[in-house]
């Protein structure tokens, strides 16, 4: 048998064996969680372009309730602050303190939005309802991004970990595990809702 005739043989064997060891499946699962990180930037990008908006419509309206305003602006702008690439995945801490900034944006947003029960005019603004409804739909936007991005995550880290792809995510690409998203401290509790002082 001539050595060209066993490479022939061997190179079958050693493509299936290289397949084998996660060689394509690795970097096909990195490329869904960059995916699934790239619409998730969106929809936090396009909450950053509504606030600006919201705030101005409702400042025409309820100047007294300034304190809300610069709450929701502050959180924003720190929001901003933080970085997050898809090169960071990997980091836990960067990724906690940029969803610690989207979660502060959340937060802030949510006594803006029951301004419209003090103001009978602004409930009845027609830009107030139309940005509060995109804002509302961003935010669940956001909740299924989220979702994706930690499913996306789940089984790039289940690829990375199981044999035999585990032997070519450690010998070729050197992969670390991707850190998911998790819910904000409290948020299994209901948030309080207080229309007493609306007139």
């Amino acid at each position: 048998m001539t050595a060209v005739r066993r490479l022939g043989l061997f190179a079958p064997l050693a493509a299936l064996a290289l397949a084998g060891c996660g060689l394509n499946s690795v970097p096909t699962a990195e490329e869904r969680v960059n995916a699934a990180w790239g619409n998730l930037q969106g929809e936090y990008q396009r909450r950053n372009d509504l606030i600006p908006n919201l705030v101005a419509t409702v400042q025409g309206y309820a100047k007294q309730e300034r304190d809300v305003l610069i709450q929701v602006t502050e959180a924003r702008a720190n929001a901003g602050r933080v970085q997050l690439s898809a090169a960071d995945l990997d980091d836990p801490e960067k990724v906690r303190a940029f969803n610690e900034a989207q979660n502060r944006v959340t937060q802030a947003i949510i006594p803006l939005q029951r301004l419209q029960e003090a103001y009978p005019d602004l409930k009845s603004n027609t830009n107030f309802l139309t940005l509060q409804s995109q804002i509302e739909g961003t935010e669940n936007s956001i909740l299924v991004g989220r979702r994706d991005y930690n499913e996306a995550v789940q089984a790039y880290n289940t690829e990375i970990r199981t044999f035999p792809s585990a032997i070519g995510a450690k010998i070729f690409y050197g992969a670390k595990p991707k850190v998911p998203f998790e819910a904000a401290a409290g948020s299994q509790n209901a948030p309080k809702v207080d229309f007493g002082n609306a007139s």
